[in-house]
């Protein structure tokens, strides 16, 4: 989302693909592109769902109910720019949205670029209080004794 610089962008790609060798064949992601009936081999869009468990907890949605812990995880959506403000990433997730209802997750999450926010929004997507740690994950030295 514009964040990475551009000198790691080849590792990125290199990173993913190899991710995706082993993920896709495995059933851990499933990944969906938007094409131009006019031009079947142009790719406009895509989106993609990263399966994964977490254990069983409290859903609220009507009524209380306990979660399985299926979950799917939204990701790499995305629009070329001319095919933007089309319908293309809405095309998209309603039918991530239809494959996750017929194949029962529990929930889904995504984290939202400001482009995208309203799209998901209109969909049914909310905003939660989800954090992120932005320290380094590296073993703090510990002291010798704890007082």
């Amino acid at each position: 989302m514009g964040t990475l610089p551009r000198l790691l962008y080849g590792r990125l790609v290199e990173g993913t693909v190899r991710y995706l060798e082993r993920a896709m064949p495995a059933g851990d992601y499933l990944g969906w592109f938007a094409v131009p009936s006019e031009n079947p081999r142009e790719i406009v869009g895509g989106a993609g769902i990263l399966l994964r468990r977490v254990p069983p907890h409290p859903l609220k949605s009507s009524e209380v109910r306990l979660a399985e812990g299926r979950q799917g995880l939204l990701m790499n959506v995305f629009t070329e720019r001319p095919w933007r403000r089309r319908g293309v990433a809405e095309l998209l997730m309603r039918h991530l949205l239809a494959w996750a209802s017929d194949n029962h997750l529990d929930t889904l999450v995504l984290h939202a670029s400001d482009e995208g926010r309203t799209i998901y929004e209109r969909l049914g997507f909310v905003a939660t209080n989800e954090m992120r740690y932005a320290g380094p994950l590296r073993r703090p030295p510990q002291p010798d004794s704890v007082r």
